[in-house]
C-alpha cells in the first residue's frame, strides 16, 4: 500500500512542478518579429524573427539594472541642476530688464531735469520784462 501511495505523492509532486515550469517553457518557445518598427509576438507579412533571450548571466544582469538606476538617478541630478540654472538665469535676466528700466527712467528724469534747467537760466539771462500794470499800494490814512 505504500507503493501507491507514493507513487500518488510523486506524480502529484511531478505534475506540479510541470505546471510551474510551464510558463517558462511557454516563453521561452515564444518568438518576436520586427515588423518595419513595431515588434510583435504574431507572425507578420515581410517580418523577421528576433532572438530576444536574455543570455547573461544574474550577476551580470543586477549589474547592469544596478547601472541602469545608477544613470537614472544620475539623470534626475543632472536634470534638477539644469532646472535650478535656468531659473537662476531667469532671475539674473529679469533682475537685469528691471535695472535697465530703472536706468532708463532715471536717465529720462535726468534729461528732463537739465532741460528745466537750461529752460531757467535762458530765462534768467534775457532782460527783465516791464511790467504791463502800475503797482498800486494801498492809500496810507491820511492825517491821524
Amino acid at each position: 500500500m505504500k507503493t501507491k501511495t507514493a507513487q500518488a505523492v510523486t506524480a502529484v509532486f511531478l505534475m506540479a512542478i510541470g505546471i510551474c515550469l510551464a510558463p517558462a517553457a511557454a516563453q521561452s518557445s515564444a518568438r518576436t518579429w520586427r515588423c518595419g518598427n513595431t515588434y510583435t509576438d504574431q507572425p507578420c507579412q515581410g517580418g523577421k524573427t528576433l532572438n530576444v533571450d536574455d543570455s547573461r548571466s544574474d550577476a551580470d544582469r543586477r549589474a547592469a539594472e544596478s547601472a541602469t538606476r545608477r544613470n537614472e538617478k544620475r539623470a534626475d541630478e543632472l536634470e534638477r541642476s539644469r532646472v535650478k540654472l535656468d531659473r537662476d538665469v531667469a532671475e539674473r535676466d529679469r533682475k537685469a530688464a528691471a535695472e535697465a528700466r530703472r536706468a532708463e527712467l532715471a536717465e529720462r528724469k535726468l534729461a528732463s531735469a537739465e532741460k528745466l534747467q537750461q529752460a531757467r537760466i535762458r530765462k534768467m539771462g534775457r532782460e527783465p520784462r516791464k511790467s504791463t500794470k502800475a503797482f498800486k499800494s494801498a492809500a496810507a490814512p491820511s492825517g491821524g
